[in-house]
């Protein structure tokens, strides 16, 4: 008869809420961390990051990124910062990425706590130090921790290089989903199917609702696109660097050489989505059969008529002097920061023009006040009345939603022993808990922020 061994379980972000993920694993003597990400909000900061953490991080043995996702890596240096000397790991592209999404970070961090009046959470040579300790890994390729715990990642489809982290001990896995894809992905393979998880910690984002199709979204965005070029406004779209920027060009380059909307300048002013993109070029592996498809045809998806790049800043403030109609992608996706709050700045109050969200929109947040109807917003310390239309497109979300999550979690159900979900807003959060015991039967709760459990292995 096998001897009954446990691994502490304990929940140190993302529990109760969509950010700051932060997972602790305990057993053999070992500590693991799954993400150390920064809880965000209204600001690309959150306070609570400045908070000691929860553990002691010289005490830590090895960290695991599910991907490069600032929610999901933002405190790492600070865990570099407070003792941390383990190692970390990846997948290539998560590396690549987050270290390009560390250092953009730290500037628009540095700026808020210099108007705020606050440290800041991490320095430069915090996010040096981590690129040394940081080492990569296939998917499928295991890495083991001490004598007995043997980790891998998974293909989760959520952006490039985005991995489920699954560990196995004693004959039994858990599995920390990160955020799992929207699937069918314009560019990613699907998310990996998983049929024997013994325990899951699973995202909830969109955990009570679904998105539009892919066709849908589409035939939306090429209406937005000729509304606001026939109106002879300015198309604003906040987007997210990583995936999202990367997605939505591929499908204007349909349009555009498909010649489906009119000739229009596109400026994609986003150092960090400029920088991102040239990884995701030279990481086609990670691409599906039908994104290859194309660019063995000879299409470059990522450079098409029209579309201007504004890396500096000079040339992002020139953009207001380019004639309209014209179409700006800009960071960050939530309106809480990054360049596109200028151009909201300017162009919110002409009702010829378009702001249409593509991402989820936290509580809190620019983006989720314009989503919900504000008439007035508070910009770089202005008051800017709303005029210009606002559309939200929610198919271009790069997480599963409710009911492709319930699939997945229904695909080891026969398996699973206890389901915890996580990143999602508590309402949410809960509809799904009662959905999985509802219909699948399974044992699911929704974890508090600093709970523990002890899981038998």
């Amino acid at each position: 008869m096998a001897i009954s061994k446990k691994l502490k379980l304990s929940f140190f972000g993302g529990a109760g809420e969509v950010t700051g993920s932060n997972f602790l694993i305990e057993g053999e003597g070992k500590k693991i961390l799954i993400d150390c990400g920064l809880y965000q909000g209204s600001k690309i900061g959150d306070l609570r990051n400045l908070d000691p953490l929860l553990y002691n991080a010289a005490e830590i043995d090895v960290v695991f990124v599910t991907h490069a996702h600032i929610d999901h890596i933002g405190r790492i240096p600070k865990l570099i910062k407070d003792g941390f000397r383990g190692e970390i790991y990846s997948t290539i592209p998560t590396k690549e990425i987050g270290e390009l999404s560390l250092m953009d970070s730290l500037g628009v961090l540095g700026k808020e706590a210099k108007r705020d009046n606050h440290p800041v959470i991490y320095r430069e040579e915090d996010v040096l130090h981590a690129v040394k300790l940081w080492k990569t890994v296939g998917y499928h390729e295991p890495v083991k921790v001490g004598e007995n715990i043997s980790v891998v990642f998974r293909d989760a489809g959520h952006i490039l290089g985005s991995a489920m982290v699954e560990i196995t001990y004693n004959g039994k896995k858990i599995l920390f989903t990160g955020d799992l894809g929207n699937s069918p992905a314009p560019l990613l393979r699907d998310t990996e199917k998983v049929t024997d998880a013994d325990y899951m910690v699973i995202e909830s984002v969109y955990g009570d609702r679904n998105h539009e199709s892919v066709d849908e979204r589409k035939k939306k965005t090429e209406q937005v696109i000729e509304d606001t070029i026939s109106k002879g406004g300015v198309l604003m779209i906040p987007a997210f660097s990583i995936e999202r920027t990367q997605d939505l060009l591929l499908e204007i380059n349909n349009l555009v050489e498909n010649k489906r909307i009119p000739p229009v300048s596109i400026f994609l002013d986003s150092p960090l989505a400029i920088n991102v993109t040239k990884i995701y070029r030279n990481n086609q592996d990670f691409f599906n059969k039908e994104a290859l498809g194309i660019i063995h045809g000879g299409d470059d998806i990522f450079n098409f008529p029209g579309l201007k790049l504004t890396p500096t800043t000079e040339e992002s403030k020139k953009i207001i002097d380019y004639p309209n109609p014209k179409i700006i992608i800009a960071g960050s996706g939530m309106s809480n920061g990054g360049r596109i709050v200028h151009h909201e700045q300017n162009y919110l109050g002409d009702p010829r023009s378009t702001l249409m969200l593509i991402g989820y929109q936290a509580v809190g947040t620019p983006g989720r006040m314009l989503q919900e109807g504000a008439k007035r917003v508070r910009i770089n310390a202005t008051e800017v009345e709303v005029k210009a239309k606002v559309v939200s497109i929610s198919g271009y979300s790069a997480h599963k939603d409710g009911d492709h999550l319930f699939k997945f979690v229904k695909g080891t159900a026969d398996t699973l022993k206890k389901v915890f979900v996580v990143h999602g807003e508590p309402k949410t959060t809960m509809f799904f808990v009662q959905r999985l015991r509802d219909y699948l039967g399974l044992n699911a709760m929704a974890p508090q922020a600093g709970e523990s459990v002890e899981l038998d292995f």
